[in-house]
Order: structure tokens, then sequence, then C-alpha cells
């Protein structure tokens, strides 16, 4: 006869073996232990055994201090057992040696670096990568905290256009295409994007230990010396320039041979994303090479893709529209009359007009008409007033359209150049490599959003 078994204890383990042993596989409490050691008079769990915090994090969503304690104290029995400790304390995790834990890892960048560079190196081998493309990107996550001297939380350039609030930044390199994060810096807010990128491809290069690679970036990588920083070290890049160093005037000249036909284009199409589906015309350009010199000596070779997209120019274009709509809008109101309504000069009225143009940026496809009219009236004489003729001037604006204009700024919409020191590399896999790197979510965007800082 089978005996009943008796239950003595009741835990819900959800997700938390799981968790744990995926963790043990990475071997992430061997490389905290070995990175981060502590003191000879440390008791209890050993900082890399901590890692159980990662599990409440990565299981609950919360990464608060004080919550920690009470939930190993609902689950003692199963991280026993997951963790191989019998002896383990609900003490072990309070929030006051969590945040000794955080005090000693947080102020060594280069054990940090050593630690990404040993857990990144166990993991391209458990998977096996062949590394040919990593992405960069950065984001910023704001907050209501106070600042501190020398806090990661300060005020600096919002991406969110909140400039009252302080912020941190994180930048993340991403393995493509299985998205594998690499390295994930967080700086203080305050810090520009540009000088991020050269340590960051320095980390990544550490890591990967082979030379080739593909690093797809924003304008924001596109500084001279972090192009230069890439070629020297026998890698590649791509990435579109910023109207800094292409400006429209230096665009015009670029794109005149197409307008005249001088120029022919290369389509670049879409991969059909079902069998019956059709290849997708999304963009036309062309490519030329540049000979480039670092303030070091270096030179290399560069090539330019000069790309119109077409998603791109028709968004471009139904912003035109609105905001030609609106300053045709503003300016017939400096038209209407009534109480409270200043009457406008012939200066004032094309000042005021001049600004609408500006302020929506229309100028050059948007002008006004004013008309300036005089009115003389005789008044007879009154009492002890003489007769007198009195005039009035009225000042009226209306916009006119310039077609030709319009439809000279249309074919301009749309025109990007990218760089790439990759001369084997063709315009529809640079514009489908750039497309997916700007229309996906970055690394660094989910990981900030993950983290829940604001």
């Amino acid at each position: 006869m089978n005996a009943t078994p008796t239950v003595t204890h009741l835990e819900r383990v959800d997700d938390i073996p799981l968790l744990l042993a995926q963790l043990a596989k990475m071997k992430v409490v061997s490389l905290l232990d070995k990175h981060f050691p502590t003191h000879g008079n440390w008791q209890g769990l050993s900082l890399g055994r901590v890692v159980v915090w990662l599990a409440y994090i990565l299981s609950e969503g919360d990464h608060r201090l004080n919550a920690v304690q009470g939930w190993v104290a609902g689950l003692m029995m199963t991280l026993r057992l997951c963790l191989g400790i019998p002896g383990m304390r609900e003490l072990d995790v309070s929030d006051d040696r969590l945040g000794l834990v955080l005090d000693h890892v947080g102020g060594n960048d280069a054990a940090w670096e050593a630690y990404e560079r040993a857990q990144n190196a166990q993991l391209l081998r458990v998977y096996d990568l062949k590394a040919r493309r990593v992405r960069i990107d950065s984001t910023t996550a704001k907050s209501y905290v106070d600042v501190t001297p020398k806090g990661l939380f300060q005020f600096g350039h919002s991406k969110e256009h909140r400039p009252d609030l302080v912020q941190l930044k994180v930048n993340q390199s991403a393995l493509d295409p299985l998205g594998l994060p690499l390295s994930t810096p967080v700086v203080s807010g305050e810090q520009a994007d540009d000088p991020l990128y050269v340590p960051e491809i320095r980390k990544v290069q550490a890591t990967l230990q082979r030379p080739g690679v593909l690093y797809v970036g924003d304008c924001k990588m596109a500084a001279l010396a972090t192009r230069a920083d890439v070629a020297g070290c026998h890698d590649r890049y791509l990435c579109p320039l910023p109207a800094v160093q292409m400006p429209k005037a230096t665009l015009s000249v670029l794109l005149a041979p197409v307008w005249t036909g001088e120029q022919a284009l290369t389509p670049v199409h879409r991969a059909p994303e079902t069998a019956s589906d059709q290849p997708q015309h999304i963009a036309d350009g062309f490519s030329y090479r540049v000979t480039l010199t670092s303030a070091e000596g270096l030179q290399w070779q560069e090539q330019r893709l000069v790309v119109q997209s077409f998603k791109h120019a028709a968004a471009q274009q139904a912003r035109l529209d609105q905001h030609l709509q609106q300053a045709e809008r503003e300016i017939t109101l400096l038209n209407q009359r009534g109480r409270g309504r200043k009457r406008l000069n012939e200066a004032q009225m094309r000042a005021a007009s001049d600004a609408i143009l500006s302020r929506h940026q229309v100028t050059n496809v948007l002008c006004v008409e004013i008309e300036v009219e005089t009115h003389t009236t005789h008044k007879r004489a009154y009492l002890a007033r003489p007769a007198r003729n009195i005039t009035t001037v009225e000042v009226a604006v209306k916009a006119i359209g310039d077609p030709v204009a319009y439809d000279e700024h249309v074919r301009a919409l749309g025109w990007r150049v990218f760089v790439s020191n990759d001369l084997a590399l063709d315009l529809e896999e640079a514009v489908l490599a750039y497309r997916e790197q700007n229309t996906s979510l970055s690394a660094a965007s989910n990981a900030c959003a993950a983290s829940r800082w604001a």
C-alpha cells in the first residue's frame, strides 16, 4: 500500500527555477565572484550568489531593494534547492545587504568591462555566433530624482523635450541579427552622444576579437574621428551624414545631375514577406567614392550612398503641406478687423507675414502679396470744425503659392547621404541594413524601458 505524501511547504515557484537555471548556464555567479572579489570578512551568500536578486527583477519586473527579502521568505525551499544552499537565509538579501552589493560593484568601471568581456565570451561560445554586423544606438531616461554632483542623473539635452527633468544616458551595442546585447554602458545625462561611440566600439572589438565587423549607427556616429577610428581598426561602418556635414547646398549640387538625367538611379527593393507578394520598390539612389584623411594622417576610401526613401519623402511632403495650410490660415487672420485687433501698416504687415513664413519654414514655396488701398472721405464743416478731407489706408495681405518652387522643393525631399568604408557594400544592402536599424525598437530603448528608471 502506497503511503500518502505529507506536504510541509506550499510555494508557488512560477518561473524562478527556469531563471536560476539560465543564470547558472551563463555562469553569472562564478564570473561575478571572480571579477568582484569581496573582503575576507564577508559572510553569508557570496556576491555572485546574490544573483537571486536578478531572478526577482526578471520575474516581478521590480527593481526595489526593500521587496526582495519578503519575496525570498516566501520561496525559501525553492531557492535553497535551486541554488544548492541549505543554509540560505532571507537576511542574505536584505535591502541593506543589497545596498552594499551595489556600492561594491558600482564604482569599479574596469572590473565591469572585464566582466562584460568574460560574460559575452561565455555567451558567444554557447551560441557559436558569427559576428558580422553590430548595431549601436543610445537613448535617455528621465526621472524626478535630485541632482548630485557625481550622480548619473543630470540635466542635459532632452530627446523627449523635457529639459526640466534630469536624465541618464544608455548606450548599447547589439549583435545582428540575433539582437544579443554586447555592451550596455550607462553614463550621466549631460554627456553628448558623439564621444560615446569610440569607447563602445572598443569594448565590442575586445569582445569579438575579429576584424571586418560592420558597425551600423545613426548620424551621431558619423563624426570624422569615429569613422577614422573604425577604419584604422580594419572594421566597417555604415551611418547617415548629419546636416552639418552634408548641408542642403552641397546635397543640391549632388542631386543636380539627377534632375538633368545625367545621373542614373539604382532601384532598391524590399524582399516580399510572403511567396505571393511582389518585391516592393522602396527607394532610389546612386553612389560615389571619396578619399578621406584623419587628423592623425590616416587615409582611407569611403563610399557615399545618395538615397531617396519614398516613405520618408511622402512623410516630409505631408508635413510640408500641413505647414503650408497653417501658414496660409495665419496670414489670412492678419486681415481680420474687430475689437482688440490692431490695424497694421504696410511695414508691420510684411514683417508679420515674413515671421509666419519663417516659423513654418515655407519661405521658398509660399510668398505674400500686400495690397494697400487709400480712401479719402470729405467731411463738411460742423459748428467750430472746418470742412476737411480724412484719408484712411487699408492694408491687406494674401498668400500665394509658387507651383514651380513647390515642385522643386518636393523632388528634393527624402534624400539622405549614407557613408561606409565597405566598398563592396551595394546600395540595396546598405539601405536595407540601415532601414532595419531605423524602424525597429533599439535594444537600448527596450533595456531602458524595462529598468523603469523614471
